[in-house]
């Protein structure tokens, strides 16, 4: 009876061995089906790594189905239902989608698929299609509203920007997060990031104020830039484009891959340099970046280093009108208000579209810009990202300009006594200098406590501290002045913080957004500027930035949404240094009212939006610019835009896709008092003669901007694309006057591209980009100032245009190993 009962025990227990003894053994490749090591692999709890040749192994698994869960840096996670009984080995090829881990630098900033806010973003591949050497505005052409320029006329250089009407100085740009904007100016001057679009993994266009950012405030628009995303396996490009005006883009790109699971190194070495279509407008612009990484399943740890350095030979005069229209009845005017005489006056009275006022053969813009950026992310679970940047930009450079004529005294050099002449003025070259530093901590905390909902809590501290000063570098006469002697030094340093929290939370079919901003600045200068002796100032600003928004899904494809935001914007430097009225800037207010659709199907994509940008206080160009191609502005108590914005793109045919944008707007002022000067016959000014325009257009600011995009995909691997722009007319100033504007424009490209393997090289593209090919003549920006003489009382004004290039092209020719 023992024997028997100790028998049956004994074949319980080898049948409960053998249910447990199945094994299950693993192989995991990449997508080039090279081992990956070290990737991890989990069952039910138990956990294990793959060896350096990709394999695994389980023990002791029963006879039933489990989830195998796979991961590997650099590759999605995979996530496999099997049975080691019916199936004991496998292979298992990891999908060849890379993850972004730079992603979570950007998510923070981010507008989230479906929110309620009015958003585009441009993916790698859209990118690299456009990316010859022009500068990233270009990239960006065929996004809503985008009305973009360049002083040298072809894009290469320095470009300008406006979106929904607002320039460079209302875009908040961020790279990975960390602030681009000068604090002072608060543009962006791509031009010292030389061909920063081969290092670009994604580009989000939010319009309107967005989401809480870091950085000065959004009032048109916010792009924010993702650099490159980490690649697993090692790679090597040789990109080149050569095209119109001996306009040349070099760049060599390497990464390492990942090395032992964990690493990874990439550097690019750039160069661009154009003649201009403008005469002279040349630039010749350098940049590297350099990356490294950490990479494991909770830290992700990369420093950056990238720099670009530019000279640029100035445009900013412009081309006074009869030579941009050609009608030259006015001619002997605008040379009487330029002062040009003897061959400078022929030059002008001769001068075409490309004429350039400058003649010194170093009137050049010189820049050097240095970035370093260490970002640091941890991910202590599936529930919780949390990330933190420090930042240093390092800036120095100056402009050189040759001043006939100029007052000695303005630059404190005494009158040299020549007798029986005493010679106060002389000709003279001088450097204006621009040294800064900028520095800071950005942070962000993502937590999603359970499905639905997602909070976010970050923020920055950022300083600039920023020496302005100007030097005399060469005089006809020189008195007693000694070389290197700095005429005017202003320091100026900006404070700025912010914190923000953001909740989003989905209930059934709707996705509510909270979102609130505080920003602290406190912005001071004290010396002497170019133009305004003893300029101490000092202004503290506190601003609570509240945004709002829901979405409502009404079926898998397709949602409606609404949001209200509301946003302070400190003025700018210039606006504290030239304000034509004399008067202390106040900052800028704006609501911000959005309601759109979305639909999006496998064929079909469509965007549609409207908008109401209810401004107090704004500060609005009057039409003059500086001596150096900056708007002079001042406050107006109210304005608004309002507009619509449409946003598609239809695939007809698998060979045919076609895609367009409209951007209508009202963009007005409700009471605008133009203040124009009046000067003797002496030419100073002796009054001022004040005009009321009632609800009058706001400058700058087209009311209709037209996209479209017609691509026929020939093969697989040819593609051709038809590509057209229109833009309304662009008055000038405030006045809505005719007379002052820049008449609408209809530009058309076609774009050609064939990749293609062979030689043994992974990838091949040649790409054709034949730009403006029926030769318009045309312009998007522009400036105008007007003046009474006193003797006649008649109201004069003059219009300077920046041309655009008639028909030219880019060929590009990229290859990847």
């Amino acid at each position: 009876m023992i024997n028997k009962l100790l028998a049956t025990i004994a074949f319980c227990l080898l049948v409960q061995l053998g249910l447990a003894q199945h094994q299950l053994s693993v192989q995991v490749v990449d997508k080039n089906g090279q081992p990956a090591y070290p990737a991890s692999l989990s069952i039910n709890g138990k956990s294990t790594k793959t060896d350096k040749s990709g394999n695994a192994t389980f023990q002791n698994l029963e006879n039933q189905t489990y989830n195998l869960k796979i991961s590997f840096i650099g590759y999605k996670e995979e996530i496999l239902a099997i049975n080691p009984a019916q199936q004991p080995q496998l292979q298992v090829k990891l999908s060849d989608e890379i993850i972004a881990f730079e992603e979570v630098y950007v998510t923070a900033t981010r507008a989230k698929e479906n929110a309620a806010t009015t958003f585009k973003t441009l993916n790698k591949e859209e990118i690299q299609k456009v990316n010859l050497g022009q500068d990233i505005p270009y990239l960006l052409d065929q996004t809503p509203g985008v009305v973009i320029g360049s002083d040298a006329g072809a894009g290469i250089g320095y470009t300008n920007m406006t979106i929904r009407g607002s320039d460079s100085e209302r875009i908040n740009v961020t790279l990975n997060g960390v602030p681009l904007n000068n604090p002072e100016s608060m543009g962006s001057f791509f031009v010292n990031l030389p061909d920063f679009a081969s290092n670009t993994e994604s580009i989000q266009i939010q319009r309107g104020i967005g989401t809480s950012t870091n950085g000065p405030g959004a009032f048109g628009a916010s792009l924010n830039i993702q650099t490159d995303a980490l690649e697993a396996s090692p790679y090597a490009e040789f990109n080149n484009s050569y095209g119109s005006f001996n306009s040349w883009k070099n760049t060599l790109k390497v990464g390492s891959g990942l090395l032992h699971g964990k690493y990874a190194f990439n550097a690019r070495l750039s160069r661009i340099s154009s003649d201009g279509y403008v005469e002279r407008a040349s630039s010749d612009l350098k940049s590297f970046y350099v990356d490294g990484g950490l990479y494991t399943d909770q830290h992700t740890l990369k420093a950056t280093l990238f720099s670009g350095k530019e000279k640029t030979y100035q445009s900013w005069y412009g081309l006074a009108e009869p030579l941009f229209t050609g009608n030259k009845e006015r001619i002997d005017d605008y040379a009487g208000s330029l002062g040009l005489s003897g061959t400078e006056l022929d030059r002008f009275l001769q001068g075409d579209r490309r004429y350039n006022y400058y003649t010194y053969d170093n009137q050049t813009d010189n820049y050097t810009q240095t970035h370093g950026h260490l970002n640091y992310t941890f991910r202590p679970n599936e529930k919780m990202n949390i990330n933190t940047a420090l930042h240093y930009t390092r800036g120095a450079g100056y402009y050189e300009e040759y001043r006939p004529g100029d007052d000695l005294g303005h630059y404190g050099i005494p009158p040299v006594i020549h007798a029986p002449d005493t010679i106060n003025n002389s000709d003279l070259i001088r450097r204006r200098w621009l040294d800064n530093h900028f520095y800071g901590l950005t942070y962000s905390l993502q937590y999603r406590p359970k499905e639905g909902l997602d909070l976010t809590f970050g923020g920055a501290y950022n300083q600039y501290k920023g020496d302005h000063y100007g030097e005399v570098i060469w005089a006809r006469y020189a008195s007693d002045s000694e070389i290197n002697e700095k005429y005017y030094l202003n320091k100026s340093t900006k404070n700025d913080f912010n914190f923000y929290a953001k909740a989003d939370y989905r209930m059934e079919n709707f996705l509510f957004n909270i979102d609130v901003q505080y920003r602290n600045i406190l912005y001071k200068g004290k010396g002497d500027d170019d133009k305004i002796k003893g300029l101490d100032f000092e202004d503290k600003l506190n601003f609570i930035n509240p945004k709002l928004g829901l979405t409502y899904f009404i079926n898998p494809s397709s949602n409606v949404y609404a949001s209200y935001a509301f946003a302070s914007k400190e003025p700018t430097r210039n606006d504290y240094v030239e304000n034509p009225n004399g008067e202390f800037p106040k900052p800028e207010k704006m609501q911000d009212i959005e309601a759109g659709y979305r639909y999006r199907t496998e064929n079909i994509q469509l965007g549609a939006n409207v908008y109401a940008m209810l401004y107090k206080d704004q500060l609005i160009p009057t039409g003059a610019i500086n001596d150096v191609g900056a708007a002079l502005r001042v406050n107006i108590d109210k304005s608004y835009r309002m507009g619509v914005e449409l946003d598609g793109s239809w695939e007809i045919h698998p060979k045919f896709r076609w895609s367009a944008t409209a951007a209508l707007s009202k963009n007005k002022i409700k009471d605008f008092q133009e203040s124009i000067p009046v000067y003797d016959d002496n030419w100073s000014v002796v009054s001022s003669e004040i005009i009321t325009h009632k609800s009058t257009d706001i400058a700058k600011s087209p009311a209709a901007v037209l996209s479209n995009n017609f691509t026929f995909q020939a093969t697989d691997d040819l593609a051709f694309s038809f590509l057209s722009k229109y833009i309304s007319r662009i008055y000038l100033d405030n006045t809505s006057a005719k007379e002052r504007s820049i008449g609408s424009s209809f530009v058309n490209n076609v774009q050609a591209r064939y990749t293609f393997a062979a030689f043994g090289i992974e990838k091949i593209d040649l790409n054709l980009m034949v730009n403006n090919i029926f030769s318009a003549k045309y312009a998007t920006s522009g400036y105008t100032y007007s003046m009474i003489m006193e003797s006649t009382g008649n109201r004069d004004f003059y219009n300077f245009y920046y041309p655009q290039a008639e028909v030219n092209a880019m060929l590009g020719l990229n290859i990847r190993f």
